[in-house]
């Protein structure tokens, strides 16, 4: 799949960006660039091949996970917050409805 500088141009208007030819032609250049290694991609064999888990998964065996414990760390100030809410009910913010 490659673009040509209408779609861009089509692009570039829909997400109401200002852009001049030469930002056009970059961007169409860069663009086709990113198509082509993503078909480049799709043409690899990927049969047989495990998804890994981590992205050291292939080189070593049973990683472990440097995780941080998790440990409330800041105290619970929930009544302090909503004390200058203008409506609260049960620990939640009541707002007005907006969708009908």
């Amino acid at each position: 799949m490659s673009l040509t500088l209408s779609d861009v141009t089509r692009i570039a208007k829909l997400a109401q960006l200002e852009m001049n030819e030469q930002q056009s032609a970059t961007a169409l250049e860069q663009l086709n660039g990113i198509f082509a290694l993503a078909e480049q991609m799709q043409a690899v064999d990927t049969e047989g091949v495990a998804p890994l888990s981590h992205p050291l998964a292939a080189h070593m065996n049973n990683i472990a996970l440097r995780l941080r414990e998790d440990v409330a760390s800041e105290p619970n100030r929930r009544d302090d917050y909503q004390a200058v809410a203008p409506k609260t009910q049960d620990g939640l913010y009541l707002v007005p409805k907006v969708i009908e």
